[in-house]
């Protein structure tokens, strides 16, 4: 970014939204902090006693600023989205492997395991890779435990439904 200065100007209407978004509980901490250092920017505060202020760095003071200025209020109170890593399994996948998982398991083995269920949806060729360790996340999120004799109330509603309940 450059060294430019952006001085903000705030309209009634915004100086209104902005007050409403750090006085309501409903907003993430981050949101809150842009509202706040547009706020005090717009009182004339400098940037590092904003971020004094607040605790956070005078860089995200300058970014703040700079989207206000550039890209408007909105933008400058909203996360930008996140390149992040796109997900393993799409939702069908996903309840392909909660049913798996509330299956019986395959000949020899008395219950699943996540190695085993990232096994099963790599036979079944629902993915070809997946560790064990998403599986678990998966399943942690869906409050799934196979590994233990009790897999919750889901399993159990499968196993009223059909007993015989098994992905092939």
């Amino acid at each position: 970014m450059s060294n430019k200065i952006y001085h903000i100007t705030l309209s009634e209407a915004e100086r209104t939204t902005l007050t409403e978004v750090t006085r309501k509980g409903t907003h993430s901490v981050r949101r809150v902090n842009r509202a706040k250092t547009l706020l005090l920017s717009a009182a004339g505060e400098s940037n590092e006693k904003i971020a004094r202020q607040l605790g956070i760095t005078t860089a995200t003071v300058c970014h703040t600023k700079a989207r206000f200025v550039t890209e408007g209020l909105e933008a400058s109170l909203n996360e930008r989205p996140r390149s992040g890593q796109p997900r393993k399994l799409s939702g069908h996948d996903e309840a392909l492997l909660v049913a798996t998982t509330c299956s019986q398991p395959d000949e020899g083995h008395s219950r699943w395991t996540v190695r085993l269920l990232a096994d099963k949806l790599v036979e079944l060729e629902v993915v070809e890779h997946i560790s064990p360790t998403t599986v678990y996340n998966i399943l942690q999120k869906q409050e799934l435990k196979p590994w233990q004799k009790k897999v919750g109330a889901l399993g159990e509603l499968m196993a009223l439904i059909s007993p015989a309940w098994k992905i092939c």
